[in-house]
Formats: C-alpha cells, sequence, structure tokens
C-alpha cells in the first residue's frame, strides 16, 4: 500500500471499489461533464455497508474537523444516511452529535418546514456531510437553507472523493467553497490517491486500474482538472 493511502484511506477506496460505488466507464456528472470514473454512494444497499461508511467518515470527520462541530447536516438525499450511519459510530465511540437534512420539498402540514431531525439554533457549529461535489452545486443550494434557519457556524463539508476538477474558475470546487462560505472543505481521498493506491493493483483477480484506464482518468484531468 501506498503512503499516500495508508490506514484508512487505502481500505476506503477498496470498499467502495467492492460495492459498486467507485466505477469506471462512460458516466456524466450533475455538471454535464462525461467522464470516466464516477462515485454513487447511493450503490451502498446494506446495513454492513452502511457501518463501514459511518466508521470511515467519523474517522475522517474527527481527524479533520476535531470536535468543532455540534450538528452533521445531510443534504438531501444522499447525504442522509451519511449523516446517520456517521452520527451512530460517534456516539458509539463516546461523543453524541446531533444531526439534520432538508427536504427537496418544504413540508406544509404536520410539523411542517424543510429540515428534518435538530432543529439548527444560533451557535450551531455545522459540519456538512455529502458524497462527492463536482461543480459545488448542491452546497451553494444547501448552505442558504442552513443560514435562513439560524445563525450557524459552518465548520466545513467532508466528501467521499474529491475529483479535483475545476469549479466555477480554475482552483477545485472544494477550495472555491472553502474561500466562498469561508469554512474548511475536506475529502476521505482524492482522486489522486485513488489512481495511485488502484493502478496496477490486482483485486479479486483483476486490476482495478490498468494502464488504459489510467491514461483515461489523466486526460479527463488534464481536460477538466484545477490547476
Amino acid at each position: 500500500m501506498s503512503d499516500c493511502t495508508a490506514g484508512y484511506k487505502g481500505e476506503f477506496i477498496e470498499f467502495m471499489l467492492a460495492g459498486g460505488v467507485l466505477l469506471f466507464g462512460d458516466f456524466t456528472t450533475k455538471s454535464g461533464r462525461r467522464t470516466p470514473y464516477f462515485v454513487n454512494t447511493g450503490r451502498y444497499r446494506t446495513g454492513a455497508q452502511l457501518a463501514r461508511l459511518g466508521r470511515y467518515y467519523a474517522a475522517a470527520a474527527k481527524e479533520r474537523f476535531g470536535d468543532d462541530f455540534d450538528v452533521l447536516f445531510g443534504p438531501a438525499y444522499k447525504g442522509i444516511p451519511l449523516v446517520a450511519t456517521t452520527s451512530v459510530v460517534l456516539a458509539q465511540g463516546g461523543r453524541d452529535v446531533a444531526w439534520c437534512f432538508d427536504r427537496k420539498e418544504i413540508k406544509d402540514h404536520g410539523e411542517g418546514g424543510g429540515l428534518v431531525g435538530h432543529t439548527l439554533a444560533d451557535g450551531d457549529r455545522v459540519l456538512i456531510l455529502e458524497d462527492v461535489t463536482t461543480a459545488g452545486t448542491s452546497i451553494r443550494e444547501t448552505v442558504p437553507k442552513l443560514r435562513a434557519a439560524a445563525d450557524v457556524s459552518l465548520t466545513g463539508l467532508l466528501v467521499s472523493v474529491d475529483r479535483r476538477e475545476r469549479g466555477l474558475g480554475d482552483r477545485t470546487a472544494l477550495d472555491e467553497l472553502a474561500d466562498e462560505f469561508d469554512m474548511a472543505t475536506h475529502a476521505i481521498v482524492t482522486i489522486d490517491e485513488i489512481i495511485a493506491h488502484l493502478h496496477g493493483r490486482e483485486i479479486d483477480g483483476r486490476v482495478a486500474i490498468d494502464d488504459a484506464q489510467r491514461a483515461r482518468m489523466e486526460s479527463y484531468l488534464a481536460e477538466y482538472g484545477a490547476r
């Protein structure tokens, strides 16, 4: 295992691959870019997978953000299981944090409102958990909802994979979001770490990233990657 993917990072990469979450082929991202690789956390299907996913997010959250958050927020829909499982893992480790998520459509009956779970309060330190951010679109939709609910402090954003692609300008979407919303942004792993870990590595009888696939990925990053 290479140094850049030592510990839980290398395990997480192989976990995504085994679960069919990390895919190679021909895909189109939410931003409209055609890409030779894709990360789809909607393909986690079992309780055991969800439990492991929570452990990886919890490990990264503690490593990157320490205790500087009170609430986990998950943008609908894929962020919902992320905050649920991560909060469970943190509670099992002795840290009970609140969690909430948004609705795609505001409910006008029952308790109403656009957020579910913890009721955000002034001063809450919110850590957003998302699967992948390519252009930053979903986060730009999410932050106004949080700020409309209360005078919260945005601790940061944690995603599964940093695709290292340009956002609106020449820098990565995560770097742009960090400046735009004055919050830290991190990923459990980057696409560079995925390439380094899987290139030429045989897993379950096949090489995950061969020379041809690596060339396609590097060509894509040469076109869309951040400077």
